[in-house]
């Protein structure tokens, strides 16, 4: 027999049957999209639950204590809910998944039963199946600090106060060509290409709007041009003339703080710490052992 939470069979007024499960899914860019399983659409908590989506829950696991449990949905792959181009392109990357029972006959009695993070989704011709994965999984992130030479910090963010706002180091430019993982621009940098490796892009107009990736290099690819090569490739078709965010990149090193930011200040790295290369040499003749930082 079927347990309801005790929420819900309070408020229930017709039998099991009338159960449905909904998905709220919410995205980094802040979309939200309701789903059901139910035949017609549901409406509660300021959200609409769209029916005819495919979507079904299917085997889920669980577990007493801060384990991390997983469950899956299964859905069809539709215009009006999940494409795969936006699967493909990680808009749903990160997505906060909320699940709820309601009483269809009362879309106002439902109740929440998980909250879950997007895990992995496998994407076939017609449908796809996503990995929900507890919030206890985020107990699975490391947390803390490093102690390293190099910086820990991202550049621009409330550890490293560097306001990046200004051109040169965030410039808008329009794209004159593209590619499977690169783009190539005409507009002025304002500053030599390499600094804006390391670098942030992010897609303003066309299909691949709000989609970002890492720079890996930028060079100078004729007296008017750049060629922009990004980490991983924007699964999105990006047009000539459409309009790209670019950031400028650190190495996280001390002397690049220090010598193109002025930020030295604010570094949140250790530079002066020994490596092991300096804990495990011999004692030499010669050798200075004042106490001086081992790394300029």
């Amino acid at each position: 027999m079927r347990t309801l939470p005790a929420e819900l069979a309070a408020a229930v007024e017709g039998p099991v049957t009338t159960l449905a499960h909904c998905w709220r899914l919410t995205r980094k860019d802040g979309l939200v999209l309701g789903v059901t399983d139910h035949d017609e659409a549901l409406e509660f908590d300021g959200t609409r639950f769209e029916a005819a989506t495919g979507l079904t829950a299917s085997e889920a696991e669980a577990a007493l204590g801060l384990g991390a449990t997983t469950g899956e949905v299964e859905g069809a792959l539709s215009a009006a809910s999940i494409e795969e181009a936006d699967i493909a392109a990680g808009r749903f990357d990160g997505a906060t998944i909320e699940t709820f029972v309601v009483d269809w006959q009362n879309p106002q009695a439902h109740v929440r039963i998980d909250l879950s993070d997007l895990g992995e989704v496998r994407r076939g011709e017609t449908a796809f199946t996503a990995e929900l994965r507890s919030v206890a999984a985020r107990l699975d992130a490391v947390h803390g600090r490093i102690y390293r030479r190099r910086c820990d910090a991202v550049l621009g963010d409330a550890r490293c106060r560097f306001d990046l706002s200004e051109p040169p180091f965030t410039v808008e430019c329009a794209v004159h060509s593209a590619g499977e993982g690169w783009l190539v621009t005409q507009t002025s940098l304002g500053a030599p290409p390499d600094r804006y490796g390391y670098g942030r892009l992010t897609m303003l107009d066309g299909e691949a709007t709000g989609l970002s990736a890492d720079v890996s290099s930028a060079v100078t690819a004729t007296t008017d041009r750049v060629r922009i090569a990004l980490s991983s490739p924007i699964v999105a078709a990006i047009a000539a003339g459409d309009r790209f965010r670019l950031v400028q990149g650190c190495d996280k090193l001390f002397s690049t703080c220090r010598e193109r930011f002025g930020n030295h200040l604010n570094f949140r790295g250790f530079p002066h710490i020994p490596g092991t290369d300096a804990s495990l040499q011999a004692a030499k003749s010669g050798d200075v052992h004042d106490g001086s930082p081992v790394v300029p």
